[in-house]
């Protein structure tokens, strides 16, 4: 296809705004830019954009995303981007869909996800690569219930297995646990390296998290943030091993769980590790 410097929403094309203001991928911002919009509006019909939905992007570039967000009918939609040089490019897009795009330079880690300015909301991102697992895990760990009704998020194809396995596999760990406890979690997308520029080393997927209906284990995230840190961490340990620095009978505790001690972390279901952080926190 040739490139015109024109798209469908009568902006010029992300190739083009990339060369007029001549921007390059900040690696040590990991970032990767979505320029084809056929993809992106296709991943804001995954998200299913609709009227009256409050949509948080984070990490948007230059626009690639949200300008696939807005073409397919986003009305309300924040972006949060650290990167000021991306600025003018949001501003223009703004410009071009009035009162629908709130521009926010700012680093995402720091954003008040709880804010009630902003709630009901989902969020939809191209996440960068150096901080989509911390900011999930965030997100993961928030007061229940969650602030937001769905995540729509793409990261590299590992780190995506990561998030949906069960356990059993070489894939599951902290993040499995984590994300399965307090989530339904699908892979909706697989996208190529080629989709990209610059290209990544690895494929990437676009993984979708919906809060589940109701919480099956009422116990902090901290807990189970510090019980799947012990078992993991050193995961081809016994758990009698993995866990001991937790609580001095582990043996027991386990024993009482009727879990095994000889067992490893990655045979243990997201359930287990709820019910042992429940009894740590019972302990204690």
């Amino acid at each position: 296809m040739v490139d015109d410097g024109m798209s469908d929403d009568g902006l010029p094309s992300l190739r083009s705004l990339i060369d007029l203001h001549d921007l390059q991928a900040k690696k040590s911002l990991g970032q990767n830019f979505l320029l084809d919009l056929n993809i992106t509006r296709k991943i804001a019909r995954l998200a299913d954009v609709r009227p009256g939905a409050r949509f948080i992007e984070v990490g948007p570039g230059p626009g690639g995303l949200t300008r696939g967000l807005l073409m397919e009918g986003a009305e309300h939609l924040v972006v949060i981007e650290r990167d000021a040089r991306m600025q003018p490019l949001l501003q223009e897009v703004a410009a071009a869909y009035p009162g629908k795009l709130d521009v926010q330079i700012a680093d995402a880690t720091n954003f008040d996800w709880q804010s009630p300015a902003y709630r009901p909301y989902e969020v939809v991102a191209n996440l960068p690569y150096n901080v989509g697992t911390a900011l999930l895990t965030d997100w993961l760990s928030l007061p229940w219930p969650l602030p937001f009704a769905k995540l729509t998020l793409m990261f590299q194809e590992e780190v995506a297995e990561r998030i949906v396995a069960d356990c059993g596999g070489k894939a599951y760990g902290r993040l499995s646990v984590l994300a399965n406890w307090r989530m339904e979690t699908d892979i909706v997308y697989r996208l190529p390296r080629g989709a990209f520029t610059p290209p990544p080393k690895v494929s990437s997927a676009v993984v979708q998290l919906v809060p589940k209906a109701t919480l099956a284990y009422d116990v902090s995230p901290h807990t189970v943030a510090r019980v799947t840190a012990a078992a993991f961490g050193q995961r081809r340990k016994m758990l009698r091993q993995s866990l001991k620095g937790l609580i001095p009978d582990v043996g027991g505790l386990l024993q009482a769980l009727d879990l095994d001690p000889t067992n490893r972390a990655e045979n243990l279901s997201w359930q287990d590790f709820c019910r042992i952080a429940d009894a740590l926190e019972q302990h204690h």
